[in-house]
């Protein structure tokens, strides 16, 4: 890895990624010549986090064009695996748009893509880090280098602020089902040297309620115009519980993840995953065989609890409708 943390690589036509499955036991790079093999590796969740999920998705187009294969069918395999990420289909129309559609055009474009990503979340960090108070901040699922093309959204705040000099712990809610908190988020800040306590998500109140919380900080997979903005399964309670104790609750994330067209969370389509990752934990079966279950990937946070949201063209608050709006001005 280079300097920048990052879950996925392009170099000579091969896309490699960091298969985030095996995290935080095994380190292994998973490498892809095949846009359709991509397709499977975003919907298995090989690689997962919005922007992260983009910019794999233009790489898969980009091998398409490579492999000379038809390019909207391609496009259309890709946009089929994952359906609440917005930055997904973002990506892939910016990838439908470029003209001509060589096979140099379009890996260049695909390293635009990502590189502007990494960028983004950088200036993110910057407009955010100012906004966390010394102590103790929370944070839902993994929005870091691992969930984008490097540095990370809601780490890349932390990263900032612990950069310019906050004095800062982190509180990890593990995230079940799929424990993207446990395995990514305290992975990933134990090697950044960051100090991460790991806690289960039905702690969360009990730690607010002691005063251990300043301040609460997570990303987004999609944003709807209004900020309701849905992410992780879970955050939600979080946010109330955050207003329930008077503790700020910030959204980090990139402005390919508003999606304008939809006026508010209830018009963002919430992705249902198997059975098995509730079932199961680590392969390992936990709940009686042939249970009913109901496993959401996410859930919507309406925006009358988010204190504000931090993109990498400034700050938005409320009221979020003429925000939002002032950010693509």
């Amino acid at each position: 890895m280079n300097e920048v943390l990052s879950p996925l690589a392009w170099s000579h036509g091969v896309l490699a990624l960091l298969d985030q499955r095996l995290l935080p036991t095994e380190e292994v790079w998973r490498e892809y010549r095949d846009h359709r093999d991509v397709a499977t590796a975003i919907r298995e969740m090989v690689v997962r986090g919005a922007p992260a999920i983009g910019c794999t998705a233009a790489y898969g187009v980009a091998l398409a064009a490579l492999q000379h294969a038809d390019l909207d069918e391609a496009i259309a395999l890709l946009a089929a695996t994952r359906p609440t990420a917005v930055n997904l289909f973002w990506a892939l129309e910016r990838m439908r748009r470029v003209a001509p559609r060589t096979p140099e055009a379009l890996v260049r474009e695909a390293i635009a893509i990502h590189e502007e990503d990494i960028a983004a979340c950088k200036a993110m960090g910057a407009h955010g880090a100012a906004l966390l108070p010394a102590g103790c901040v929370l944070t839902h699922c993994n929005a870091g280098a691992l969930a984008t093309g490097g540095y990370g959204s809601a780490l890349g705040v932390i990263r900032a602020a612990v950069a310019r000099g906050t004095k800062l712990e982190v509180l990890a809610d593990e995230t079940r089902p799929f424990l993207q908190g446990a395995r990514l988020t305290a992975w990933e800040l134990m090697k950044s040297g960051i100090p991460v306590t790991l806690i289960t998500d039905n702690m969360a109140g009990h730690f607010m309620a002691r005063g251990k919380v300043q301040s609460v900080v997570v990303g987004a997979d999609r944003i709807a115009a209004n900020g309701d903005t849905a992410n992780k399964i879970g955050t939600f309670s979080v946010a109330v519980l955050a207003r329930e104790h008077a503790i700020p609750f910030y959204v980090a994330a990139p402005r390919s993840t508003i999606d304008r067209a939809i006026a508010d969370g209830r018009g963002i389509p919430i992705e249902e995953r198997a059975p098995r990752e509730v079932t199961h934990v680590g392969g390992v079966q936990v709940a009686p065989t042939g249970v009913a279950v109901g496993n959401p990937a996410f859930d919507v946070t309406p925006a009358k609890y988010i204190t504000a949201i931090v993109t990498e063209a400034g700050v938005a608050r409320p009221p979020y409708g003429e925000s939002i709006a002032a950010l693509f001005e």
